[in-house]
C-alpha cells in the first residue's frame, strides 16, 4: 500500500518550490490574526485600484493614463498565479487536490511580489491524477476571482488566457525546482488545457512552446502603450501597437 502524506507534509513540500508556492494554513472554520485578511470582494476591487496606482506611478504617468481593465488584468493573473501554483504541485506531487472556496483563501494584500497565503488546514485532500478534481479549482474559486474582476471590464476570454498563463507559468517553476517533475507538470497542463475550462485557451507547440490566445494587457500599462510583451502573449508588437 502507498503511504499518503499527511496534509502538513503536502504544504511543506510544496512551499519548497519556491514563493509562488509558499503556503499558511489556518483551522477550518476560524480566521487567522491579523495581517491576515479573507480574500472578499471589497479587498480585490482595492487591490486593483492599488495595482493601478502602482502601475501608473512605475510609467510615471498620472493614474487615468492606466486603464481600469488593465489593472483588474494584472491584478487577476496575479492572484490566480498565486492561487494555481500550489493547487497544480500538490496535483503534480501527489495527486492531491486543493479544495476551497475563495472566501476560505486568507492573503495579506501586499504590492511587490507574490501575496502572502494560507488556506485551512481542511483544502488538502486526497485526489487522483485524473484532472476532474483540478477542474472543480477552476469551476470554483478561480471562476469567483474571474467573476470578481467583471465590474472592471476583464473579459472572460482574457480571464481564462490569464489562468492558462499562470499554470504554465507553475509548470515552468515546478519543473526548474524539480527536473524530476517536469515530464509529469507538462502532462498535466496538456490534461488541463484540454478540459472544458481552459480549452482553447492557448496552444502548445511540438516542442512544448506555450502561447496563451489573449493578451494580458500589462503591455499597455506603459506610456503611449508600448510596454514590452510578454513571452507567451497572442501579440506581435505591430499588432500590439494598433491593438484596442
Amino acid at each position: 500500500m502507498m503511504f499518503a502524506p499527511q496534509p502538513s507534509a503536502v504544504i511543506k513540500e510544496i512551499t519548497a518550490l519556491g514563493p509562488f508556492f509558499s503556503l499558511g494554513t489556518h483551522p477550518a472554520g476560524a480566521a487567522p490574526a491579523e495581517p491576515w485578511v479573507a480574500m472578499a470582494g471589497p479587498l480585490i476591487e482595492a487591490r486593483v485600484a492599488a495595482v493601478r496606482e502602482w502601475l501608473a506611478a512605475a510609467g510615471g504617468q498620472p493614474l487615468d493614463a492606466v486603464e481600469v481593465r488593465v489593472a483588474a488584468s494584472v491584478t487577476h493573473l496575479g492572484l490566480a498565479a498565486r492561487l494555481l501554483s500550489p493547487a497544480l504541485a500538490a496535483y503534480v506531487l501527489h495527486g492531491r487536490v486543493l479544495a476551497f472556496g475563495l472566501a476560505d483563501v486568507h492573503w495579506q494584500p501586499v504590492l511587490g511580489g507574490p501575496v502572502p497565503l494560507s488556506l485551512p488546514t481542511s483544502a488538502v485532500r486526497p485526489g487522483s491524477s485524473e484532472p476532474e478534481g483540478f477542474e472543480a479549482l477552476l469551476d470554483g474559486p478561480l471562476a469567483e476571482l474571474g467573476a470578481a474582476m467583471r465590474p472592471f471590464a476583464l473579459s472572460p476570454h482574457i480571464a481564462r488566457g490569464n489562468l492558462a498563463s499562470a499554470l504554465n507559468g507553475a509548470t515552468t517553476m515546478i519543473s526548474a525546482a524539480r527536473p524530476d517533475l517536469a515530464s509529469r507538470s507538462r502532462a498535466a497542463l496538456r490534461l488541463l488545457l484540454d478540459g472544458p475550462a481552459l480549452r482553447d485557451s492557448a496552444t502548445t507547440g511540438p516542442n512544448g512552446a506555450f502561447r496563451r490566445r489573449s493578451c494580458c494587457l500589462i503591455y499597455r500599462s506603459a506610456p503611449g502603450h508600448r510596454g514590452a510583451l510578454c513571452g507567451d502573449c497572442v501579440l506581435d508588437r505591430p499588432a500590439a501597437a494598433t491593438a484596442k
